[in-house]
């Protein structure tokens, strides 16, 4: 018998959107508990080690830290698995899964540079990073062509991060990628990645960059007021 699931979670938390669609693309029940990163409560000190979310929470059982445990975690407890069934398939899957975090990596020095050559540097990586990644794919939909797998639970929250930033600044980063970006909108579509994070998750990211301090904040920003600008003038 599976038991009863919490998910402690934060509102942005990419390693937590991977947890939410493994748990809605196994179709297990849970609950969310969104907490402040920080202002941390004392129980969650005492569940999370390093002080990150993830966490899931398991009736009878105890608490796992780290999304890549978790998402192993539900995929064994359940029927069927979201890895492929061949062991070298499966071993290079988790090798891109990790890739995928090193984007991750770098999406976050993009943000954080609080210069332009930082910003830049970080840009054109995240171009090579997507153009090696293009390479490796077929013809989709998804990573491994018709089967949705644990690792499009990694990369559809890399993609939303540029789903929303290029409703501010025209980034360009998926250059010469073009299969990339066809699993990029096939990701987009899918119910499981739709719900991993709130409504207003957009607003919220752009308002979290924008509170950086970082070359990127004040893109962001200047963006925003331009686009508050144009709006004023045609009312």
């Amino acid at each position: 018998m599976i038991p009863e699931f919490e998910l402690i979670t934060h509102v942005l938390c990419p390693y937590v959107q991977r947890s939410v669609i493994a748990l809605q693309e196994k179709r297990i029940p849970y609950r969310r508990t969104d907490i402040d990163l920080s202002n941390k409560p004392d129980w969650f000190q005492q569940i999370s080690p390093l002080g990150k979310v993830p966490v899931l929470v398991a009736e009878g059982k105890g608490a796992l830290f780290e999304s890549a445990v978790i998402c192993e975690y539900l995929d064994e407890v359940t029927p069927g698995t979201l890895h492929p069934e061949d062991p070298w398939r499966r071993a290079d899957h988790r090798a891109w899964i990790d890739f995928g975090s090193g984007i991750l990596s770098e999406i976050a020095r993009m943000y954080s540079g609080a210069t332009r050559e930082a910003f830049d540097t970080a840009c054109e990586t995240l171009r090579m990073r997507f153009r090696q990644l293009d390479e490796r794919l077929d013809n989709g939909p998804w990573f491994a062509g018709e089967t949705f797998c644990l690792i499009d639970a990694v990369y559809g929250p890399i993609f939303r991060y540029f789903d929303v930033f290029d409703t501010a600044l025209d980034l360009d980063i998926f250059q010469n990628a073009e299969k990339v970006q066809l699993w990029r909108s096939h990701l987009r579509t899918r119910e499981s990645v739709r719900q991993a994070v709130t409504a207003d998750y957009p607003e919220r990211l752009l308002a979290f960059v924008g509170n950086r301090g970082s070359y990127m904040s004040s893109l962001i920003e200047g963006a925003i007021h331009e686009t508050g600008r144009k709006a004023v003038n045609s009312g």
